[in-house]
C-alpha cells in the first residue's frame, strides 16, 4: 500500500551530488592544482572526466599517472568519513564555496589552478569568512619578537571583528592561530593533509581549539599524509581566501614568501613587518620590504588600513598598556630576539644571531633571567614560554 507521493530530487541536486563525488575521486587520484585537470575541467564535467579516465578513452600522459591511482580511490568512503567527523566536502556552485578561490585562474605557474574542492572541518560559513579573511604567515623557527608580534597582530585583527588565515605550522603560525583565538575570533588553518592528519603533531591541541570556533581546510582527502611539496601548493589557497597576506618574520628562503607572491599574483594586499637588521630570519621579509608594492606594517590598525572599509584609519586607535618587555634596555631585547624559542642556544650562538660580542650577550642574558623572560636548559638558554 502506498504512503502517498514520495519526494523527489531535483536534478540539479543530483548534478551537484554527481559532482562533488567525482571531485571526491578526483581529489584522492591528482594533486591540488594541477593545470592539466584545469583544463580538462574547463571543457568537460568532473563526472566526464572520471568516466573517460575509468574506460581509457583519456589517454594523455597526466591521465596515465592519475589511472594508476583509481584502485586506491573509494570517494563514497571518503565522503562519509568527512560527515562522521562533522564536517563537509565543497565544491564551486555550493552556497559556502568562497567564490574569490576562482581568481586562482588568473595565475601561472604550476599547480596554481583553483582547488578542485575543499574537505572542511568546523562550524563556520567559509565563504563568510574569506570576506574578512587576513593571512598572516611567517618562519617556523620564529623569534620571541615574531612570535609576539603575530599572536599581538591577530589578537587585534580577531578583537575587530577578522579572521586570521594561516598553515598551523610551529613558529609565526602557530602564534597567529593562538593570538586570533585569545582574540575571540575563528581562524582558519589550511592544511597539507588531511584535517583529520593534525600535522605539526605538536599542534593537536591547537588544531582542536581552532576547529571549535574556526575551521581547518585541506585540499586532500581524510587520511591524506602531508608531503614537502604540498605545503607550497596549498600557499595559494591562504593568499586566496584572504583580502591580504602579512608577513610577520621570514628568513630569505621561508614558504611564506611564496604566499605572499600568490597574494601578489591575485592582485591581494601584501604587507610585511619589519624585523631586525641584525636577524637572519627576517632577512626575507625586510627584503620584501624593498618591493614597491608591499606595504610595511606594525599593527592591525596599519593593515586594516589597506584591507579594510574606505575610511578605516590607524590615527583612530589608542596604543595598548606598557608590558614588561617594553621597559627592557636595547641590548637586552635584541638579545631576547635571538634566543630561540623551542630549543636551548648556548651564549656564542645567541650572539651571532644578535649581532653582539659574547660578554654583552652573557651580562644581558642575566637580565633576562631575573627578569624571567629566559631560562638556562643544560648549556643553553631558551626563551621562558
Amino acid at each position: 500500500m502506498s504512503a502517498g507521493p514520495q519526494p523527489q530530487t531535483r536534478k540539479s541536486d543530483v548534478d551537484r551530488e554527481t559532482d562533488r563525488l567525482a571531485r571526491a575521486l578526483l581529489s584522492r587520484i591528482t594533486e591540488p592544482g594541477d593545470l592539466a585537470l584545469a583544463q580538462l575541467l574547463s571543457r568537460y564535467s568532473a563526472s566526464e572526466i572520471v568516466e573517460d579516465l575509468r574506460t581509457g578513452r583519456l589517454t594523455t600522459k597526466a591521465a596515465t599517472h592519475w589511472r594508476a591511482r583509481l584502485p586506491h580511490a573509494h570517494p563514497e568512503a571518503d565522503l562519509a568519513a568527512i560527515v562522521r567527523l562533522g564536517g563537509r566536502f565543497l565544491v564551486p556552485g555550493d552556497d559556502e564555496w568562497p567564490e574569490v578561490l576562482d581568481d586562482l585562474v588568473h595565475i601561472g605557474g604550476g599547480y596554481a589552478a583553483p582547488p578542485l574542492g575543499l574537505w572542511v572541518w568546523g562550524q563556520p560559513h567559509l565563504a563568510d569568512l574569506a570576506r574578512r579573511g587576513v593571512a598572516v604567515v611567517g618562519s617556523r623557527d620564529a623569534t620571541p619578537y615574531g612570535v609576539y608580534v603575530a599572536t599581538e597582530l591577530a589578537r587585534e585583527l580577531a578583537e575587530r571583528g577578522w579572521c586570521v588565515v594561516s598553515g598551523a605550522a610551529y613558529g609565526i603560525d602557530g602564534a597567529a592561530h593562538r593570538g586570533a583565538l585569545v582574540g575571540g575570533g575563528p581562524t582558519v588553518a589550511v592544511l597539507a593533509g588531511g584535517v583529520d592528519v593534525p600535522y605539526p603533531r605538536g599542534h593537536v591541541s591547537l588544531l582542536a581549539r581552532i576547529r571549535e570556533s574556526g575551521l581547518i581546510v585541506s585540499e586532500w582527502p581524510p587520511g591524506s599524509a602531508p608531503m614537502r611539496y604540498r605545503f607550497l601548493v596549498r600557499n595559494r589557497v591562504i593568499a586566496a581566501l584572504t583580502r591580504g597576506t602579512v608577513v610577520v618574520e621570514a628568513a630569505a628562503r621561508s614558504g611564506s614568501l611564496n604566499t605572499a607572491n600568490r597574494a601578489r599574483e591575485l592582485g591581494r594586499h601584501v604587507m610585511a613587518v619589519p624585523g631586525p637588521v641584525t636577524s637572519a630570519l627576517s632577512a626575507g621579509s625586510n627584503a620584501l620590504l624593498r618591493e614597491p608594492d608591499v606595504v610595511c606594517v606594525t599593527g592591525a590598525a596599519e593593515v586594516l588600513e589597506l584591507v579594510g572599509p574606505l575610511g578605516t584609519s590607524a590615527e583612530s586607535e589608542q596604543v595598548g598598556p606598557m608590558r614588561p618587555r617594553d621597559q627592557l634596555d636595547p641590548l637586552a631585547a635584541r638579545v631576547l630576539d635571538a634566543v630561540p624559542v623551542r630549543r636551548a642556544a648556548g651564549p656564542a650562538s645567541i650572539a651571532v644571531a644578535a649581532g653582539l660580542a659574547v660578554s654583552d650577550v652573557l651580562r644581558a642574558l642575566g637580565t633576562l633571567a631575573a627578569g624571567g623572560f629566559v631560562e638556562r636548559i643544560d648549556d643553553g638558554w631558551r626563551v621562558v614560554r
